[in-house]
């Protein structure tokens, strides 16, 4: 995985009052758990912006007044309604830690079907990936070439070395569908429908893992 280095500052008054404090002076709130105890601290906001806003994952050396953490991001809260960055929760993990990571897909090739006039459907952009992670690569990468009108890649298709990937065996990942249906606004071939019936519907975000943890001051987006 890509690596990201951030300086911070340990917080040792919590609550909200005292995060609502740290906003007010473009300061993000931040908690790193899955370690031997919860680490809270905060960053300017521009400090987190090159891990937020991108469709990379990084594995972050987190500068706490000296003391490094290794971490990955794994939930960020927006403001409602200016998208600020309200808080944002870290994993700790090590080079030998099982570790569940939500890894960009990265299509590459002509796919055949796309080149006779079909539409490409990219359907999940990104997979939940568990393994070392030391063993996990920057991005999930589908060869599309072979991929012809009608045909869709699912999760069981997809086999790696030492990682275990954590999607439903029949979702569908990347599909290419008929120009007519499309422009019919039906969506997708029979054939394509069948095999993404067991896929949970819209395309996943970073963040969005059911592997979270309590955080103080942790608000609904």
């Amino acid at each position: 995985m890509k690596s990201f280095n951030i300086k911070v500052t340990a917080r040792k008054d919590l609550g909200k009052k005292e995060s609502r404090k740290l906003r007010l002076n473009d300061q993000v709130p931040c908690v790193l758990y899955g370690g031997k105890e919860n680490v809270y601290f905060s960053a300017h906001t521009n400090t987190f912006k090159d891990i937020v806003y991108t469709h990379d994952v990084f594995l972050i050396n987190i500068d706490v007044e000296g003391k490094t953490h290794q971490a990955v991001l794994k939930e960020i809260q927006f403001h409602p309604v200016t998208d600020e960055i309200m808080h944002i929760d870290f994993m700790e993990t090590a080079p030998d830690k099982i570790t569940i990571v939500e890894l960009p897909v990265n299509l590459v090739g002509s796919s055949v079907g796309v080149r006779e006039g079909g539409k490409l459907r990219h359907r999940k952009r990104y997979l939940r990936i568990k393994g070392l992670i030391s063993d996990m690569p920057d991005s999930v990468e589908i060869d599309i070439s072979e991929l012809n009108v009608g045909q869709s890649v699912l999760a069981s298709d997809l086999s790696y070395d030492k990682l275990e990937i954590l999607e439903p065996k029949r979702a569908a990942i990347v599909s290419v569908i008929s120009s007519r249906l499309a422009a019919k606004g039906m969506g997708e071939e029979p054939a394509v429908a069948e095999a993404a019936a067991e896929a949970e519907g819209g395309e996943t975000q970073p963040g969005e893992t059911p592997e979270t943890a309590p955080a103080e001051d942790q608000q609904k987006k």
